[in-house]
């Protein structure tokens, strides 16, 4: 069963950047569609990016052009580069797997999830 574990959460100022990593326990997952997706406190979870096999990319409308999904050379390890940070920004991210190829937009919203990391928290404070 495929292992995926986040990194690289923390605190940080509006306006600063955090990285974070998904290390997976097999490439070949990385290669199907993954993607970040976040959990305020008292709201639901939203997907923020996906990437898939293509290198096709998605994004919630509200970190395009901050947000930055990647997936390194090696392929096992799945990127979130996040700039110009704000409060709203705040919560818990998690990977995700997905058992298809190819991404599609209503992916963000509901997924054929095959495997979940345990979390990493993000706090943007003002």
């Amino acid at each position: 069963q495929v292992q995926l574990v986040e990194s690289g959460g923390g605190s940080v100022e509006a306006g600063g950047s955090l990285r974070l990593s998904c290390a997976a326990s097999s490439s070949s997952y990385i290669r199907n569609c993954m993607g970040w997706f976040r959990q305020a406190s008292g709201k639901e979870r939203e997907g923020v990016a996906l990437i898939d096999s293509a290198d096709d990319t998605m994004y919630l409308d509200s970190v395009k052009g901050r947000f930055t999904i990647s997936v390194d050379n090696g392929e096992t390890t799945l990127y979130l580069q996040m700039n110009d940070l704000n409060p709203e920004d705040t919560g818990i991210y998690s990977c995700a797997a997905l058992r298809d190829e190819f991404c599609y937009p209503h992916m963000l919203h509901n997924g054929n999830f095959r495997a979940w990391g345990q979390g990493t928290q993000v706090t943007v404070f003002s």
